[in-house]
């Protein structure tokens, strides 16, 4: 009964807002993605044999799967692999990414009872991983009354997210009792869920997939990116995901190093394609002119470069000296710093960081990462890491420290596939 009622107010709401709907549909691009393959006109082509769904929102989330999927791959040669995520950007990078590595890449569909009969008619799972806490009722129940198992896995539940949450946990309580199984990143994060209504027998801790990203640290790759680059003199400092109100604070903060110490350059990847324009034009109003990374643009020319193309943050990470993470200035609550750390990177962020609290408590704890209450203070953390050699070698030695401290996620979740 509460899943038909659920469904109902889902339809009556939908209806309601059908001219927001197609006001969207017409003026936004991103909102147009995938919209009629999630209302549910799948066109999957898959043999029929064992299937393993996974599903990733974005970026983030497929970033984190993707040392699983592709183990899983390995440890299941046999089966189909199928990733869905919900935003176009999640989908571009899974294509870059694992398009080689799954059997189909689609959107996850609306949480319709029709989009989803729809979905599961098609790609006809035999097992489901969705990532982190991604909460859909409607699929979790008719997985489930199909007898297809339902995993969360590296779950979390942030303590300012809890709050929410846990007001709702009448509502929360049935849609996870639907799980076969809820994975959490820690120990906080569990409890936090069982708080909300979980089964506290069904609800585990598996540890973080982010600890177990790999990094290609292949020395001709990274030198052949430093040469074309033209970074063989200077030192890359990266902004990596940087918000509106953050390219400001990186850009004053830069302009004012660079006075002290001629040999940095500046890369600055905006989290948001939309804002490419308006952040260039940031650049250039501080004084400095703005390359392109779309344009093969380099720092023999340019102090400051844009990442505006998707998939390669990480490979600059490679040649980086040292990466801002941003969300933590913006009150976003910050993104993944292990992305710079995996390649022994010290990172500095705001201190805007609850989406990755715990991550940021291992962190913190040795010279890997600094957090930066302000501007100035994110200056001197800055200044630090480029005068101080000796202070610079020991958080480089403390990020690698920090990977084999905490890897065997992704070695949970396949056990718990094996069983």
């Amino acid at each position: 009964m509460f899943f038909f009622f659920y469904n109902l107010l889902l339809i009556i709401a939908a209806l309601l807002f059908i001219p927001i709907i197609l006001i969207a549909l017409a003026v936004t691009p991103k909102f147009r993605a995938g919209f009629f393959t999630k209302l549910g006109f799948y066109r999957l082509s898959l043999e029929k044999k064992h299937t393993i769904f996974f599903h990733a929102v974005s970026v983030g989330e497929v970033n984190a799967v993707e040392s699983l999927i592709k183990r899983t791959r390995e440890e299941f040669p046999d089966s189909n692999i199928v990733l869905s995520t919900t935003t176009k950007t999640g989908q571009d990078i899974a294509h870059k990414k694992l398009s080689t590595v799954v059997d189909a890449i689609t959107y996850f569909p609306f949480d319709f009872f029709f989009s989803v009969q729809a979905f599961l008619n098609s790609v006809r799972p035999d097992v489901i991983l969705i990532a982190e806490t991604e909460i859909w009722p409607e699929f979790v129940y008719l997985s489930k009354k199909r007898g297809i198992p339902v995993y969360i896995v590296n779950g979390r539940i942030s303590p300012h997210s809890y709050e929410g949450y846990k007001k709702f946990s009448f509502f929360f309580k049935p849609v996870l009792a639907q799980y076969k199984g809820i994975l959490m990143q820690t120990e906080g994060d569990a409890q936090r869920l069982i708080n909300v209504g979980a089964n506290p027998d069904i609800t585990k801790v598996m540890g973080n997939l982010k600890f177990d990203i790999t990094a290609d640290k292949n020395d001709d790759k990274i030198l052949n990116l430093k040469n074309e680059m033209c970074l063989e003199n200077s030192r890359l400092i990266i902004a990596a995901s940087t918000h509106k109100g953050e390219d400001e604070i990186i850009l004053d903060v830069f302009s004012k190093l660079k006075n002290e110490f001629q040999d940095i350059k500046l890369l600055i990847a905006p989290r948001h394609p939309e804002r490419y324009k308006q952040v260039e034009e940031l650049v250039v109003n501080t004084g400095f002119a703005c390359g392109r990374r779309s344009n093969s643009d380099n720092f023999a020319v340019d102090d400051v470069i844009m990442l505006d193309t998707m998939g390669e943050l990480m490979r600059f990470f490679s040649v980086c000296y040292l990466a801002f993470i941003g969300g933590s200035f913006s009150k976003t609550g910050g993104h993944n710093p292990l992305e710079a750390n995996i390649w022994n990177k010290p990172v500095v962020s705001g201190d805007c960081i609850f989406n990755f609290k715990d991550i940021y408590s291992y962190l913190t704890k040795t010279k890997a990462a600094k957090l930066s209450s302000n501007a100035d203070e994110l200056y001197n953390d800055m200044k630090k890491l480029l005068e101080d050699k000796e202070f610079y070698k020991v958080a480089c030695s403390d990020a690698a420290l920090i990977f084999e401290k905490n890897r065997g996620a992704v070695d949970y979740v396949i056990n718990t596939l094996k069983e």
